[in-house]
């Protein structure tokens, strides 16, 4: 117990959570910026024909079908980033590809009805998307994109063995190189896990009771 005390000291657990935090940082920006251009790739894709459709549906299927360990290489080798703004490009490449498809489904749940009677209204194509379409669609789609965000965010520990980044698990590596004791080893990453799901669960009930507000608003 005494060896696994020592792990539990004030500057090895401020240690690890900033990893966590850099975790959460990648994981929001990539998220955010994944939403932006996944939804221009989800509305292209939508179109009836044209080389959008076409540019879409191939960048789409090219970027879902390659691991995501593999973009991080190719992203970090090619371009020569630094370790965060590689990992950050990594991930939106990978996660832009599969939320256009989470956002194309929600996009395709809206009725036609309602699209047709704002377009009987005056409304443009534009109008109609921002107002009519995106609304109701972000709704249906939002337990697919929290789940997405969860993901992005245990993935990231991709990132310590490929680019040597400092994030949650990274932080947990280096101080085992000073902790070599197995009842230590296991407690660091037993600490890790629980962080992990501390984040990913809390976030998985706040998508939930918000899906769950807005399904008894509307």
């Amino acid at each position: 117990m005494d060896t696994i005390g020592q792990i539990f000291t004030f500057n090895n657990m401020r240690f690890i959570l900033e990893g966590l935090g850099l975790t959460l940082y990648i994981s929001a920006v990539a998220i955010l910026l994944s939403m932006i251009f996944g939804t221009v790739l989800a509305i292209f894709r939508n179109m009836e024909k044209g080389p959008l459709k076409l540019l879409a549906t191939i960048y789409i299927e090219v970027v879902r079908n390659v691991p995501n360990l593999l973009w991080i290489f190719v992203i970090f080798l090619v371009f020569r980033l630094k370790s965060t703004p590689a990992g950050i490009v990594s991930f939106t490449v990978f996660t832009t590809a599969a939320l256009a498809e989470i956002i194309r489904g929600g996009l395709n749940s809206v009725g036609t009805g309602q699209i047709e009677a704002a377009t009987s209204q005056g409304f443009n194509q534009i109008q109609v998307m921002r107002y009519i379409i995106l609304p109701q669609a972000f709704r249906s789609m939002l337990p697919a994109i929290m789940s997405q965000f969860v993901t992005v965010i245990k993935d990231t520990s991709f990132l310590w063995s490929v680019l040597a980044l400092q994030e949650l698990l990274g932080k947990a590596n280096i101080l085992m190189g000073r902790y070599t004791a197995t009842s230590q080893v296991f407690a660091l990453y037993g600490i890790v896990a629980i962080v992990y799901f501390i984040v990913n669960f809390t976030i998985s009930q706040y998508a939930r009771r918000l899906s769950k507000k807005w399904s008894k608003a509307y």
